[in-house]
Formats: structure tokens, sequence, C-alpha cells
């Protein structure tokens, strides 16, 4: 598959997913659309941007829920994503 491919199916599935979005209880807004600003990170091997790390930070307390949708599960539950996510500070939480 093309990167091109890839970035047009991560941002498909944000969109469908974004009906779906969830109130977590420190009130962040479960968005996956939030997301966006990491797939270049997560699709080839370019470093995280600043927004991308902010983002992933902030939606942090959201990534066991979309590890759990499986809409979500085969863009946030790979190698890449979790490379991104350690290179910003964030690891992944385990769920």
């Amino acid at each position: 598959m093309k990167p091109s491919f890839i970035n047009m199916a991560i941002c498909a599935v944000l969109v469908l997913v974004l009906a779906n979005t969830v109130e977590v209880a420190n009130a962040v807004s479960c968005s996956p659309a939030q997301l966006s600003p990491c797939v270049n990170a997560i699709t080839s091997a370019s470093p995280p941007t600043a927004v991308c790390c902010s983002k992933i930070k902030e939606q942090k307390p959201c990534l066991c829920q979309y590890m759990k949708n499986p809409y979500l599960k085969k863009f946030v539950n790979t190698p890449n994503a979790w490379k991104v996510a350690r290179s910003c500070g964030t690891p992944f939480p385990k769920c």
C-alpha cells in the first residue's frame, strides 16, 4: 500500500469514529481526529511534530478506548504508533 492510501484510510476511519466522541472523567474529549497531526509520523519514518506530541499527550486517557475499537486498533496498535508515542514521552498505557 502506498503511504497516501494509508493516510486516506486513517483519515476516513478517524472521521467515521468522530461521531462516537466520548467524554473521559477528566473532561478530555476523546476524538481520534485529534491525532491527525500524527498521521505522517505513524505511517512513515518521519519524527513526530510538536503538535503531534501535544495531541498524543492530550488524548492519552483515550488511547485504551481507541485500541479496543476494531476500526482504530489497526492504526493505533502498531509499532510505529507506539514509537511515535514513546518519542513524545507518552508511552501507550497498558490496557
